[in-house]
């Protein structure tokens, strides 16, 4: 078994409280989305982040929220984004080019200009699957958000 006691190892760290956070949220879809909202913003709050510090931008559907983050992302006001919304599947092929082409989007974004940008869109096969997930998808995109913006502020900080 590895020994890794004398490795640096940053810990897992959901405070929130000096962080800012955008949310882009999807209309299409608006009551799993304001579901996935709801669970969102009450995990940011309970891990301390101030409602002043989070910012909610609203677009038409899940094609639209890559622009939106990376206009957010390149304001540099922001320490982590957060995509909400869902696909659900319908009768044709658009299911796969908007739930494909919205996760690229996504991380396209967050590659080019390092931010983190957490992917909290639903892609589901009905409107039960969405309803099912929508809380905890919810909450798994705060934790995401909160721990991937302190990982990267200590990744600057580090001297080795």
């Amino acid at each position: 078994m590895p020994y890794y006691d004398n490795i640096l190892e940053f810990e897992s760290n959901l405070d929130g409280t000096d962080l800012r956070v955008g949310i882009v949220m999807s209309r299409f879809n608006i009551d799993i989305g304001e579901g996935l909202l709801s669970a969102c913003t009450a995990e940011l709050k309970k891990n301390g982040m101030k409602d002043s510090n989070i910012l909610l931008v609203t677009v038409p559907g899940a094609l639209e929220i890559p622009l939106v983050l990376k206009r957010m992302a390149i304001s540099d006001q922001f320490d982590a984004l957060i995509a909400l919304g869902a696909v659900i599947r319908g009768d044709t092929y658009h299911f796969e080019v908007v739930a494909n082409e919205s996760a690229r989007g996504l991380m396209m974004v967050q590659i080019e200009l390092e931010i983190p940008i957490v992917n909290g869109i639903l892609t589901t096969d009905n409107d039960d699957q969405a309803i099912a997930r929508m809380n905890q998808k919810g909450i798994d995109a705060a934790q995401v958000a909160l721990e991937m913006a302190n990982l990267q502020m200590k990744i600057d900080e580090i001297e080795l």
